[in-house]
């Protein structure tokens, strides 16, 4: 499996609610990809600009997939991006146990 996950912040505080809503989109269409095993978006409460998507694929193929992808390609890259500061992460699970 392949952990990613992405920070996000607005940078322009004033564009949260419409971020948001996108981000709302993006998800629903990314969460029915083929390999998603879970796509979850979440906002911070003390930095309401502040997003955190936690995605998890089944392969480094599906990702690769997702990321040419409709949700990605027309909405993510073209209508996100340009309104946040992006900081991806790939990560590996250490608790609970991936085995």
């Amino acid at each position: 499996m392949v952990f990613n996950n992405v920070l996000l912040r607005a940078k322009d505080p004033q564009r949260v609610t419409e971020i948001s809503g996108l981000l709302r989109q993006q998800a629903s269409l990314s969460s029915e990809e083929p390999g998603c095993e879970q796509f979850d978006v979440y906002q911070s409460e003390t930095e309401p600009e502040l997003f955190l998507l936690i995605e998890v694929w089944a392969s480094e193929g599906h990702l690769a997939q997702h990321r040419k992808a409709e949700a990605f390609t027309q909405l993510y890259q073209p209508k996100v991006l340009p309104l946040v500061h992006r900081e991806p992460h790939l990560c590996r699970r250490i608790w609970p146990s991936p085995d």
